[in-house]
């Protein structure tokens, strides 16, 4: 069974407090992904489909309902599952892609707006908050929510999604690499500091190699994924995040004097200057640096989870040794963000309340139900859909050593759980002002006060 993430319940619930104020309204964040083909069919594990005790509603069956997928590296296994759960209780979903260049934010009130919404649609945490008081079904009493209670998002007191899934982010190594390279066993949990990860950097180099990381020069990844963690490591919880960003909103923090941007910085330096396209950083391939860490050009890859469609066409197995060290920031031990690696329930489906009949809902109600309480359910979101259950009562493992990585992390307490709510323009802007500093085209006392003025002008 999945031990508890220690962040409390109380956080969760000051983030939505703040959230249904209405002071971050339309905006959104998610965790981006870079699948080749959502298309593409894989090799997955069986699915044992003889052991079914989950009760269905027969009065349901013959109902039609709708699934809006943002996660489009999952669209062939939602939709094996939806042929499933309609196999066993004769409800028909209709699982259908964001494949059009749109936000799900941007689709979902497209379709809204067309007087066509789906019963279901999966989403980015800030889309349900915008979304949700309007035009969701309050969620609040369904069981499940006991089995997910720390990665429950609520807004005035109210849930009105349901976690799918939990994704990480970390600096990724190749631990084979590592030990070629270095001639000696490689043990993660031996690095604890920023300054021991750089001397470890420097005895790749010493070794023969070279660049040992890869940094991504995606909007989305220096914007978002890396830009995030001034926000999300203030105390390691959603409502510090919130703390934080509220703060620069009201021009009451400076983030010249603040510790954890100097500290982000420090750390972002460490991984720019050996990085495999420090000569040219902006003229970096994501795919190739999939196949660099697969072939061990380089050791280190910051991305998370779902990097690993990326590293098995690149050639990983899953019985390959890839995991994650934090992103470390400072030269203490014992502070978290030098110990955990961030976590968080990414994608949330929101349930429709405002177009669907109640049949409709009802029927979507039973599959979330049958997600997180039936073995096949179980099953196929994690098997299938190669997903981290956020669910404690879900007894399977992922299968590949990245997702796998997370789920012990989350196990163990070795991951916390915090996600920045932010503007929808914030990795473009931000992105792109990163992207200036990569480029050694400005230096941080630019950056911090590009930063700055981004938030002064959220008011």
């Amino acid at each position: 069974m999945m031990k508890r993430n220690p962040v409390k319940r109380a956080a969760a619930a000051g983030l939505a407090a703040v959230m249904a104020a209405g002071l971050l309204t339309g905006c959104r964040f998610g965790f981006a992904s870079d699948p080749d083909d959502p298309n593409e069919v894989k090799e997955t594990e069986p699915i044992d489909t003889s052991a079914d005790t989950f009760v269905y509603d027969e009065s349901l069956a013959g109902t039609s309902i709708t699934l809006l997928n943002s996660k489009a590296e999952i669209q062939t296994a939602l939709q094996e599952m939806g042929a499933i759960f309609e196999e066993k209780s004769g409800v028909h979903v209709e699982v259908m892609p964001v494949t059009d260049g749109d936000s799900p934010y941007t689709k979902v009130v497209s379709l809204y707006n067309s007087g066509n919404a789906p019963t279901m649609a999966i989403l980015d945490t800030t889309d349900v908050i915008a979304l949700a008081e309007e035009k969701a079904l309050d969620l609040t009493e369904e069981s499940w929510t006991a089995e997910t209670e720390e990665y429950l998002t609520y807004i005035d007191g109210k849930v009105y999604s349901f976690p799918l899934c939990i994704e990480g982010r970390g600096i990724i190594y190749n631990k084979a690499v590592l030990e070629e390279t270095l001639g000696r066993e490689f043990d993660p949990e031996s690095i604890t500091t920023l300054s021991e990860f750089k001397a470890l950097l420097e005895e790749l180099r010493n070794k023969g190699m070279e660049k040992p990381v890869s940094l991504a020069k995606e909007d989305w990844s220096l914007g978002a994924h890396h830009l995030q963690y001034i926000y999300e490591t203030y105390d390691g919880t959603s409502a510090g995040a919130v703390e934080v960003i509220e703060q620069l909103k009201a021009g009451e923090l400076d983030l010249t004097s603040y510790d954890r941007m100097s500290q982000f910085l420090d750390a972002f330096d460490v991984l720019a200057e050996y990085n495999v396209a420090k000569a040219d950083p902006l003229g970096a391939d994501y795919d190739e640096m999939a196949i660099d860490l697969v072939d061990g050009k380089t050791a280190f890859w910051f991305n998370g989870n779902w990097a690993w469609p990326n590293l098995e066409e690149a050639g990983a197995d899953t019985d390959d040794e890839y995991g994650f060290l934090p992103y470390f920031m400072n030269d203490d031990p014992n502070d978290f963000v030098n110990r955990q690696i961030q976590g968080s329930p990414s994608k949330q489906i929101m349930v429709d309340g405002q177009m669907a009949t109640e049949k409709q809902q009802a029927a979507a109600k039973e599959f979330l139900n049958w997600i997180v309480y039936s073995e096949i359910g179980q099953q196929m979101l994690v098997k299938t859909c190669a997903l981290v259950p956020p669910f404690a009562n879900n007894p399977y493992e992922p299968a590949d050593p990245l997702s796998r990585a997370i789920y012990e992390r989350v196990q163990t307490g070795d991951a916390f759980n915090a996600s920045a709510i932010v503007p929808n323009d914030h990795w473009s802007i931000l992105g792109a002002a990163m992207q200036k500093y990569l480029a050694g085209r400005s230096d941080r006392a630019e950056l911090v006060s590009s930063i700055q003025a981004y938030w002064n002008e959220q008011n």
